[in-house]
C-alpha cells in the first residue's frame, strides 16, 4: 500500500503543507483549517510519521528501563510500577537488558541517538566508565541504586543496612545464635552493601557466631551450590541469611536435600519479598525493600527531570520492612510485618526519605 503523505492531505484540503502540518500537530491554525485538514486526513487514510514528528517536536514519547536481569522478579515488580506512572503521562516504556558492566555503559552512550526521552537505569556495578557516560548523557537518566557522593544525578536507593539489622535482630529474637550470610558477588552494588550491612548488624550481638559465603550469582542455582557447601561442613549454622530471595530459595532446597527441616533445624531468610517468598513452603521470611515504591519514585523523578532539566538532583531512600513467615519462626508464631525502629543516624527512617543531592 502506498503511504499517504501530508502533501496529499494538504492538496485535498486546499491548504498549504505548512498549514496542514500545524493543524495535524496541534499548533496554531484556524478552526476551519483544522476541520478541513482532519477531514482530508480521514478520507485519505493518512497516518502521521512518528519518527518525523519526534524530530520536529524534539521528543519521542518513549522512555527506557534498563536492568541487568529482566527475569529477576524484583526488576519485574519495578517495571510494572514504572510503566503505570509513565503510561499515565503518555509515554511508552521500552525494556533493555544490560547484563554486563560494558552493556550498561553502551546503553547509556546510545542515548545520544535520541531514541528515548529519558532512561531509568538499574546497574549492578558502578564503574568510572559508567559514571562518565552518565555525566555526559544528553538525555535525562535516573539511577535505581547507589552512586558515589557528588554524582549529580537523580537516584532512588534501597536501605540494605537497615534491612540487615531487621533480619539479624529477628533471628536473635527467635533464638538463633549461629548465622551464615550467603551473599552474591561482592563486586556488585547490592553485594557490597549487603555484606557491609550484615557486618554492621552483627556488631550489636557479639555473642553470635557468624560466617560469610559468596555465591557466584544472585540466583537459585548459585544459592543452592553455596548453601549446600555450608551445610555439609562440620559446624552447621542454625540460620542462613540470603542476600536475596532467589538465593534463599536455593538455600531451602539445599537444606531439604540434606534432610533438614525448616525452620526446626535451620532458619532461612531472604531479601526483596518477591512473590516467590509467599509461594514456597514454608513461606520465606524476607525484607521488603520497596521495589514497587522505588520504581514509582524513579518514574516520577524522571518525568520531573524531563519537565524541568535544571532542577536540583534528588536522592530518595525507601525504607525497608521485614515480612516474617514460617521459614524463620519458632512454633506457635504467625506471619507479621516489622517496620524499622527509628534510630538516630539511620540511613532511612521514613518511607521515601528524600534529599537534594549536590
Amino acid at each position: 500500500m502506498v503511504r499517504v503523505t501530508i502533501t496529499q492531505v494538504a492538496a485535498h484540503a486546499g491548504v498549504s503543507v505548512a498549514s496542514a502540518s500545524r493543524a495535524l500537530n496541534g499548533q496554531i491554525a484556524s478552526a476551519e483549517t483544522i476541520a478541513k485538514v482532519r477531514h482530508a486526513a480521514a478520507v485519505l487514510g493518512y497516518v502521521a510519521d512518528a519518527t518525523a514528528q519526534s524530530l520536529q517536536r524534539g521528543r519521542t514519547n518513549q522512555l527506557a528501563y534498563a536492568v541487568a536481569d529482566i527475569g529477576n522478579p524484583v526488576y519485574v515488580e519495578m517495571m510494572s510500577a514504572i510503566e503505570r506512572v509513565v503510561s499515565a503521562s503518555g509515554y511508552r516504556l521500552l525494556l533493555s537488558s544490560t547484563g554486563t558492566t560494558s552493556s550498561s555503559v553502551d546503553v547509556v552512550r546510545d542515548l545520544g541517538r535520541g531514541y528515548v526521552d529519558g532512561m531509568i537505569l538499574s546497574p549492578l556495578r558502578i564503574t568510572d566508565e559508567l559514571l562518565t557516560a552518565l555525566a555526559q548523557s544528553p538525555t535525562p537518566v535516573v539511577v535505581l541504586g547507589r552512586l558515589p557522593d557528588g554524582a549529580r544525578l537523580d537516584t532512588v536507593r534501597a536501605d540494605s543496612f537497615t534491612a540487615m539489622r531487621l533480619i539479624v535482630d529477628h533471628l536473635v529474637t527467635e533464638g538463633r545464635r549461629d548465622i551464615a550470610f550467603v551473599n552474591g558477588p561482592t563486586d556488585t552494588t547490592p553485594g557490597a552493601f549487603r555484606r557491609d550491612g550484615f557486618a554492621a548488624a552483627v556488631t550489636s550481638h557479639p555473642y553470635l557466631s557468624t560466617r560469610t559465603v559468596d555465591a557466584q550469582d544472585f540466583t537459585i542455582a548459585a544459592g543452592y551450590t553455596a548453601v549446600r557447601q555450608v551445610l555439609a561442613g562440620d559446624q552447621r549454622p542454625d540460620a542462613v541469611v540470603a542476600a536475596n530471595d532467589l538465593i534463599a530459595i536455593g538455600a531451602i532446597r539445599a537444606a531439604e536435600d540434606l534432610g533438614l527441616t525448616i525452620p526446626r533445624d535451620i532458619a532461612v531468610t531472604g531479601i526483596d519479598n518477591t512473590e516467590l517468598a509467599g509461594v514456597v513452603r514454608p513461606g520465606l521470611t524476607s525484607v521488603d525493600l520497596g521495589a514497587e515504591e522505588r520504581g514509582r519514585v524513579a518514574a516520577e523523578l524522571l518525568l520531573a527531570r524531563i519537565a524541568e532539566p535544571s532542577r536540583a538532583a534528588h536522592t530518595v531512600t525507601v525504607a525497608p520492612s521485614l515480612v516474617v513467615r514460617g521459614s524463620s519462626l519458632v512454633a506457635g508464631h504467625g506471619p507479621k510485618r516489622v517496620a524499622p525502629a527509628l534510630e538516630h543516624g539511620d540511613e532511612a527512617t521514613a518511607f521515601g526519605t528524600e534529599e537534594a543531592a549536590g
